[in-house]
């Protein structure tokens, strides 16, 4: 990197962490981030600082929390004379007003070959849908989501045994890879942003506790294997056995097939485990 990117970060949890940790060992720091509030976490729910708060910090970067996109906020953002934002999973919809304060505009890196995976979920339902590749879209963000104009894409090709957390970070680093090569091209006029094939489009949502209930004899052991890969950290895999909760939180592909290798009984402590998913 030569010269330096006057731009705004916009992101919040560990995928927005692990860009914006990249892009400033590269030598491409935001002038500020913006993030959620910190949060109640844990068993204590204590206030927790956002994943980008804390990289930001440790680098001497000043952070913005809003609780609402309002006008004080907007206006605090025009001082700050940015050439562009950059968003990763920020948690918040950016109104036009913000969005046409840049010159530049803003420039959001997703995780998924866009127009595929729109939405809150796209690494998860990669997964859950077996998909032979993925990858991360740099794009103009407009109004709608995640429907602005390519910059550019990096695909990833899959392997069927990536976990949710694997697959994060993998693209997480991809993006920013992509952010540090196209980024001062798009800002000196040498790219062109495209249009998205928006007849194409798929789109994601939250997921919920029920979505993660699987049923073993009835659901295909590498359906099963699927969720777990992609939903066991949130919101979590179970089935029922015996009337009693059952947690599937890890599983591996084995010569006889796709086995549960840690799981956790309602109430009890997470333990090694063998167990077939059929």
């Amino acid at each position: 990197m030569t010269g330096k990117i006057n731009y705004i970060f916009f992101g919040t949890p560990r995928f927005a962490a692990v860009v914006l940790e990249r892009l400033i060992a590269d030598g491409m720091p935001p002038l500020l981030v913006v993030a959620n509030p910190d949060r109640p976490a844990g068993r204590k729910q204590m206030p927790t600082p956002p994943d980008t708060k804390i990289i930001a910090e440790e680098a001497g970067i000043p952070v913005l929390q809003p609780e609402k996109i309002d006008a004080g906020f907007i206006e605090t953002l025009r001082g700050h004379g940015a050439e562009c934002y950059m968003v990763a999973a920020y948690g918040k919809i950016l109104p036009a007003e913000l969005l046409a304060i840049p010159p530049k505009g803003a420039i959001g890196i997703h995780p998924s070959l866009l127009p595929r995976h729109r939405g809150a979920s796209p690494i998860q339902a990669a997964i859950l849908e077996g998909d032979a590749a993925t990858g991360v879209t740099l794009y103009l963000l407009d109004e709608r989501t995640d429907h602005g104009p390519i910059l550019g894409q990096e695909t990833l090709v899959l392997k069927g045994e990536e976990t949710y957390r694997e697959l994060e970070e993998a693209l997480a680093m991809m993006g920013a890879k992509l952010a540090l090569a196209l980024l001062p091209r798009y800002l000196a006029g040498e790219l062109s942003p495209a249009p998205q094939d928006h007849a194409r489009a798929t789109f994601t949502g939250k997921f919920k506790t029920e979505d993660g209930f699987v049923e073993f004899g009835k659901d295909k052991p590498e359906i099963i294997a699927r969720k777990v890969r992609a939903l066991a950290e949130e919101p979590g895999v179970y089935t029922v056995r015996d009337g009693k909760r059952l947690k599937l939180l890890a599983v591996e592909l084995r010569p006889e097939g796709w086995v549960a290798t840690r799981t956790q009984w309602e109430g009890k402590t997470p333990q090694d485990a063998g167990l077939p998913l059929q």
